[in-house]
């Protein structure tokens, strides 16, 4: 096999429930770009009205197989790829997998037997794994010379230290991959990357970084590294999100089952779909929407501000509890849709982090600068778009042509 740097494209995806996100990267530049030549989103796959958005065009309805939606997803975005592509060649297909276990620190290229360790991962990232999964098996049988790498959220965290990662259960709970994983980890090596690039040794103290966005977490680094972050075993834990609970007492879930006579089932759609912010306002999972009602009468005003406010609230304790973990605060990082464009909520936790001399600059707040705090502010406080294709790609890419040289 040729190494794929030269003349090959990566395209990355990012496969949910009901939306792919692709970008196409060109594998012979060198260094790798971080734009992508061209990206976009096929969404509303399984609804009845799937579209599709691209560069510069905008979103149209497409018409998918009811019965085999994803493929056909798929096959739109194959179809679209191939009439852009002048000739050039797909040289690997980098996804990013949500959960790699105990197992898989860095990523893999996929095969049958990797495909079948991943799938015993979907029950601890329902939202995500199963998709991501399709995809490469749809894949693998329809395109077998193309090579599949699969990009671990996991992995960024395999640097934190055991005494993070055990969980209080019973030590065969350990041995047996019951631990705390972390996630979000394509975003976080990016802001690795980026932070040290824009900020230098100011990034490399005792930072955190903030990924807010439909699913949320903290990252407490030190010289860049992970060494504490709020997801643990699954994407539920830790902070409050969209749709999901974050962390919660154990004992609620034993009084859904053993009380509600809820079945596993139900109690896992309450837990990922139907808590957080939505369930909570009632109004919906985005703060942008919610904060449109905190001046609502009644009870639809009070819930709107319960969520922002419990939101809020669960960062700022959780950012608190890192800053304990680092011995202190250099920076903190917002990234993410919710931490890239939402200022409110920036404005909210900075104010909530009063203790620690976080002093927000409001103008340079409201206009999304990449540095919101004031001269006088004793913790630094950034705003870095991230980039996780880009990380994905760069994996890609540096694992086929390691194995080329092999």
């Amino acid at each position: 096999m040729p190494a794929i740097t030269t003349d090959g494209l990566i395209l990355v995806l990012n496969c949910g429930s009901s939306s792919i996100k692709f970008a196409v990267f060109d594998a012979a530049a060198d260094p790798l770009p971080r734009k992508p030549l061209w990206n976009g989103k096929v969404q509303g796959i399984g609804g009845p009205n799937p579209d599709f958005g691209e560069t510069g065009v905008a979103p149209f309805p497409i018409e998918l197989d009811p019965e085999h939606p994803y493929r056909g997803a798929l096959r739109v975005i194959r179809k679209r790829l191939a009439a852009r592509m002048e000739g050039r060649r797909v040289a690997a297909v980098a996804h990013r997998v949500v959960h790699g276990g105990s197992k898989y620190s860095q990523s893999v290229q996929v095969d049958q037997e990797v495909l079948d360790d991943l799938r015993s991962y979907v029950p601890l990232a329902p939202l995500h794994q199963p998709f991501a999964l399709e995809a490469i098996e749809i894949l693998l049988r329809d395109r077998p010379d193309i090579p599949q790498v699969a990009c671990f959220d996991t992995g960024f965290h395999h640097t934190i230290p055991k005494v993070e990662r055990l969980l209080p259960l019973p030590y065969a709970a350990w041995q047996h991959g019951l631990r705390r994983y972390g996630f979000h980890g394509l975003s976080y090596a990016y802001m690795a990357t980026a932070l040290a690039e824009r900020h230098g040794d100011a990034a490399r103290g005792r930072t955190i970084v903030a990924h807010l966005g439909s699913g949320a977490s903290l990252c407490a680094m030190r010289n860049l590294e992970s060494v504490a972050t709020t997801m643990g075993f699954s994407a539920l834990d830790g902070l409050m999100m969209g749709t999901r609970t974050g962390a919660l007492d154990p004992g609620a879930l034993l009084y859904l089952l053993e009380v509600q006579k809820l079945s596993p089932e139900e109690v896992g759609q309450v837990l990922y779909r139907r808590s957080g912010l939505l369930g909570i306002s009632g109004i919906s999972s985005e703060p942008r929407v919610i904060v449109q009602h905190e001046q609502d009468e009644g009870e639809a005003g009070e819930r709107a501000r319960l969520a922002l406010d419990l939101y809020v609230r669960r960062i700022v304790r959780e950012i608190g509890a890192l800053a304990a973990v680092l011995d202190g605060l250099d920076m903190l990082a917002f990234t993410a849709g919710v931490g890239e464009h939402n200022d409110f909520i920036r404005g909210r936790v900075c104010a909530g982090l009063g203790f620690l001399g976080i002093r927000p600059e409001p103008d340079a707040n409201a206009a999304n600068a990449a540095v919101i705090s004031s001269g006088d502010s004793r913790v630094l406080v950034a705003v870095e778009p991230t980039n996780e294709e880009w990380v994905a790609a760069l994996e890609a890419r540096a694992k086929l042509n390691r194995r080329t040289a092999a």
